[in-house]
């Protein structure tokens, strides 16, 4: 019954957190043990500690795998499906294609984080928790996204100049933010933003 329960509620291949299971009346201890017993039996797989995923079916014997970027984006950046974090670092340099360093831990800015900075480990790999400036929400997360990434750009940027520009406008264009979409977020930002959008062209707005 409980796994009819939770494939009906989650499907195949998307994170199950035990501590968000709430079935009939079960106790928090005797979930714990169904889902002992589904894993045991393999109708359920434990991706880390507290978390688990129905495996789709496919050509190898031990399933589909779960994605740790599936994982992240349940844990940490989402809240009752509303947008509360966001990915930071390298790792969104990396996509925005001004760097081409590969990321030794996951940097994750999110409204769950209860102190500036934590690291800890998700199925073996890092990952860095970082607390928010302001609280996260559907509408600023890639304004955010993007100031962060301004604010220490020195550090991530492998390029200058107009191919620097470009590659940061794109992702402007892409969200449609403008200049005074940023501007009401800079004051929460060290002065060395205004440097680094002055260096990067974009301090006075824009370009079309």
């Amino acid at each position: 019954m409980l796994y009819e329960y939770l494939k009906g509620t989650y499907g195949e291949n998307v994170p199950i957190f035990v501590s968000d299971i709430e079935y009939a009346d079960m106790s928090e201890n005797n979930i714990r043990q169904q889902i002992k017993k589904l894993t045991d039996t393999g109708l359920l797989k434990r991706y880390d500690t507290g978390i688990y995923f129905i495996p789709k079916k496919s050509i190898f014997k031990s399933g589909t795998q779960l994605s740790m970027k599936t994982v992240i984006e349940k844990k940490y950046l989402q809240e009752r499906n509303q947008r509360c974090g966001y990915i930071s670092g390298v790792a969104f340099a990396n996509q925005l294609g001004i760097t081409t360093q590969v990321p030794m831990a996951c940097e994750v800015v999110t409204n769950k984080a209860t102190n500036d900075y934590r690291e800890t480990t998700l199925a073996k790999s890092r990952v860095i928790i970082r607390r928010p400036k302001v609280p996260v929400n559907e509408q600023n997360y890639r304004i955010l996204q993007f100031l962060d990434l301004v604010k220490d750009i020195d550090h991530y940027a492998e390029i200058t100049g107009e191919e620097l520009q470009k590659r940061l406008c794109v992702y402007l264009e892409a969200n449609s933010i403008c200049f005074s979409d940023l501007e009401k977020y800079l004051r929460y930002y060290p002065d060395k933003i205004y440097k680094n959008l002055f260096e990067a062209r974009l301090l006075h707005g824009v370009p079309s």
